[in-house]
């Protein structure tokens, strides 16, 4: 007698969502791999904007989550620079003074997403979600709370 039993459906495990960080500060850098890790991300850490430039074709990101403040280029240059290497992921910009003058520049350079820093936490995972959902970078920036 055989078994007609259905076999079970092996599927394949899905893909987790890539994280691009850029922070000069390693304490911040590894924080937030921590957190993401933690949440199912999948993190590739930069210590500085032009690390990030240099990578070999930064491709298969659903998500940028940048700091405004970095010695070598700022949050917003280095997304007017990956925009013009054709990264279209969206963008979180982190920073710990988000003036008017910030949100005006990152809304300029396509940057929908603003998190105030230290306190980013369960925000930050909120956010990060919500961009990869939206699919495409938005036209303004919006102050979001920790």
């Amino acid at each position: 007698m055989t078994n007609l039993a259905p076999r079970p459906l092996i599927m394949a495990p899905c893909c987790k969502p890539t994280i691009y960080v850029v922070d000069d500060d390693a304490g911040v850098l590894g924080s937030l791999r921590f957190l993401l890790e933690t949440d199912g991300f999948e993190v590739k850490t930069f210590r500085s904007g032009m690390a990030l430039l240099n990578a070999a074709a930064p491709d298969g990101i659903d998500c940028l989550v940048i700091d405004y403040k970095m010695p070598d280029i700022n949050g917003i240059d280095l997304v007017g620079r990956l925009r013009e290497h054709h990264v279209a992921a969206p963008v979180i910009l982190i920073t710990g003074y988000p003036d008017e003058n910030i949100l005006a520049r990152a809304a300029a350079a396509g940057v929908e997403h603003v998190l105030q820093k230290p306190l980013l936490g369960d925000g930050l995972v909120k956010e990060i979600r919500g961009a990869i959902s939206e699919g495409i970078p938005g036209p303004k920036a919006a102050a979001r709370p920790p």
